[in-house]
Formats: structure tokens, sequence, C-alpha cells
């Protein structure tokens, strides 16, 4: 028999990995701007809306062991419709290409924080787009050479984010009382509501602890593997974002992470440690990021190839060269910059965390569904569901009150999702006909 190669400090890896991928570095400052020196306690809480995802996945991922994921288990779920399995492939693909924009702008506004230009939205944008295209070129240059960088990005990474948090809260000079008053002062000016919706915004920050599923043919006993990695990796990182923000909240001001919000952490470290500080922080975003681009890129290529395969896209994605899907590459690539070029941080974020707040809900619905075979409880199966609803519903009820014509154009992309999913499907259902006819 064929020994498993990956255990479960392994499995942990890849899922921590996929999640930490610059999103706290993003989400910081935007938190700070929403719910003062609460930000730490609000984003930990999207931790718990991680949980409520994750349930459903967990439950799905043991029944089905299939390396095909979510478009693979929503597919399997609902077998006698196109349509479901068109719309959790575009929604899914476009998730990640969300996230992959988020991670390229992230990149893009620390790596030129140290320059005059650094409030340039269209440098910005330009080295965003650039280093999509580079990683983009990378993936289709070699498998085995993509490999070894993610390896070497994700183990630094984590040493790096684990060195600034210690030297966060070790140059903080906030008295603790201080602090306590301040944490008075903020709960009493924000609402319950406002934390909730934090926490809902930046879901996106814990997204990818579903990458473990995509290695279920190469596990060891998935059964107590898959639910082991995914709950422990979401436990680590709710710890490490908590870290990292509480230590920002004590040691920086709260109007310099709102002032410079797209790279607020290297702008306060510069200003309590000086420009090592900075640096650092710099070089671990830039190693973040640049990680979550590489396996964003190379693990979503293949979930659109696959897509493709099945007709729910266009045939030409279906492409590849040595296994290597390069025209869904290259689409995941073109997609992602687009998005980068037409938004700002605040809606490519809220776009991908309401897409994978959204997609998780239809996860929790297809376990729901068959709960008796995925040995699933009731109630817990019925809370996540509850809970994923009224996440993106606080999402959009905050951009309604506050960003009303940025709320219209996610609508606009949602629908455009939708149409085209809805195409495909109904092209399919035309096939499967004619050909019965035959």
């Amino acid at each position: 028999m064929e020994k498993k190669s990956l255990g479960l400090l392994e499995l942990i890896s890849i899922a921590v990995g996929g999640m930490v991928g610059g999103g706290i570095f993003t989400i910081l400052g935007i938190s700070v701007a929403m719910v003062g020196s609460l930000a730490p306690f609000a984003i930990a809480l999207g931790g718990l809306i991680a949980f409520f995802a994750a349930y459903s996945y967990v439950k799905l991922g043991v029944y089905y062991q299939d390396e095909g994921g979510i478009y693979a288990f929503f597919k399997r779920t609902y077998n006698n419709s196109h349509l479901a399995s068109a719309l959790i492939g575009w929604y899914t693909i476009f998730g990640y290409i969300s996230t992959l924009a988020l991670y390229a702008y992230t990149f893009s506004s620390y790596g030129i924080s140290g320059f005059e230009f650094a409030n340039s939205e269209i440098v910005r944008k330009s080295v965003a787009i650039g280093i999509i295209w580079i990683f983009a070129l990378v993936n289709i240059w070699s498998v085995k050479e993509v490999g070894k960088i993610e390896d070497i990005m994700v183990y630094t990474k984590l040493f790096i984010l684990f060195i600034i948090s210690v030297a966060l809260i070790y140059f903080s000079k906030v008295d603790l009382n201080t602090f306590t008053t301040t944490l008075q002062r903020d709960f009493a000016n924000s609402t319950v509501l406002a934390i909730l919706t934090v926490s809902s915004v930046t879901f996106v920050a814990y997204e990818g602890f579903e990458l473990v599923i995509n290695a279920v043919k190469e596990m060891e006993n998935p059964k107590k593997n898959i639910p082991r990695a995914i709950y422990i990796s979401i436990i680590l990182v709710t710890f490490i974002y908590f870290i990292i923000s509480l230590g920002s909240v004590l040691s920086i001001s709260l109007e310099t992470l709102i002032k410079n919000k797209e790279y607020a952490l290297a702008s306060g470290a510069e200003d309590i440690m000086g420009t090592i500080g900075r640096n650092l922080v710099i070089f671990g975003a830039i190693l973040a990021t640049s990680s979550a681009i590489n396996g964003t890129i190379f693990g979503s290529s293949r979930q659109m190839a696959r897509v493709a395969d099945d007709k729910y896209l266009p045939k030409f994605l279906t492409k590849r060269k040595n296994l290597i899907p390069t025209n869904a590459t290259l689409a995941m690539a073109f997609t992602s910059s687009m998005l980068v070029f037409v938004g700002g941080l605040q809606l490519i974020l809220e776009f991908g965390s309401i897409t994978f707040l959204l997609v998780s809900l239809l996860m929790a619905i297809a376990n729901f569904k068959i709960r008796k075979k995925t040995n699933s409880h009731s109630i817990f199966a019925f809370i996540a569901i509850v809970g994923l609803i009224g996440g993106a519903s606080l999402i959009f009820w905050y951009e309604y009150q506050t960003h009303f014509k940025q709320l219209l154009f996610i609508l606009f992309l949602y629908i455009i999702l939708s149409i085209g999913a809805f195409g495909y499907a109904k092209f399919q259902e035309f096939e499967d006909r004619r050909l019965e006819k035959k």
C-alpha cells in the first residue's frame, strides 16, 4: 500500500499558509476606522464566523473525500442541477479572483509605502497588476518551482509574523489602564452590530482553510485529519490575527492606523521602531502576499479548468500544457487585474468577503440537505446557515448605509456572474435534451 505523504502537521501548514496571506495587513486599518480599539476583538470574532463556515466544509470533506473541493461537493450534492453546479463554479472562481486582487493590492500598498509616491493610486494599481502577472508566468513556467517557492515563503512568513507580533507588544508604550479606558470609550461609541459587521467584512482574511480538502488523496486518515487540521488552523490563525492587531492598537496611534489604512502596520511600525521596524513589516507583508498570490493562482486556475472541463466556462480554459492549465492561469491573472483596475481596497475586501460568505452559505445548505449522510447535527448545521446569512446581510447593510454606489457595483458584479452561470447551465440542459433525442 502506498504511504500517504501528508500528516496532521503538514495539513495544518497548508491551511495556515492559505489563510495567512496578508489579510491582517489589509484589514487592520479598515477595522480600526470602523470600531477603534475594539478592532482586535472584532477581527478575532471573525474566526467564529470561520467556524460556522468550516463545519459544513469538514462534514462534506469527510463524506465525499473528493479533491475537487467546493465545486465537487456542491455538484455531487445537487447532481441533477446544472444551474447549481454552474453557480457554485462561477461564484467560487470569482471569490478566488477577489482574494487574488486583494493580496496583490496589499503587496503593492506595502511595497511602495516607503516611497514618495506611496499614496499614488495609479502606481499602487500598476504594481499590483504587475505582481499578479509575474506569478502567473511563474505558475506557467514550472509546477516544481512553484512548490519550492511556496514552501519557503509559507514558513518564513509565519516566522516574520511572529517577530512582528513580539516587537509590537515589546515596543508598546500604552498604559494598560489607559487602554482599558479607550476600550470602554470605543465600546460605548460602537454597537454590537458594528463589531459583528467588522467580523463579517474581514471574513476574507480567514479564507484558505478549505485548501486542506484538496489534498485528501495525499493525506493520512482523512476522516480524522480533515476536521483536526481545519479547526486547529482556524484557532491558530485567529490567535495570530488577534496578537498582531492587539499589538498594533497598543503601540500605534489609532489615527495613524486609520490615516494610512492601505499600509497601516508599516507606517505605525516606523513611528515606534524606526526604519528597521518599517522594513520588517514591509518584508513580512510582501512575503505573505507573495505566498498567497502564488498559491491562489496555482489552486484557482486548476479549479477554473475543472469547471471548464464540465462545460460551465468557455472551452478554451481547459487547455493544458504539461498538465498546467495555461489558459486558465492567464484568465485568472487578467480578471483579477481588471478588478484591481476598477476597484479600491474596500471594494475588493468587501466583494471578497461577501463572495466567500455566499459560497460558504451554499456549502452549509448542501450539508444541511444531506446532514444524515454526513452525520451532521441538525442544530449545528442550521446555526451555520443562519450565521452565514447574518454575516452577508451585515455587509450589505453596512454598504447600503455607507457606500451605496459601491453596493450597486457589487450587486452588478453578482448579476453578471449569475447571468453567466445561468446561460451555461441552460446550454447544458439543452445539450442533454438534444442527446436524449438521438
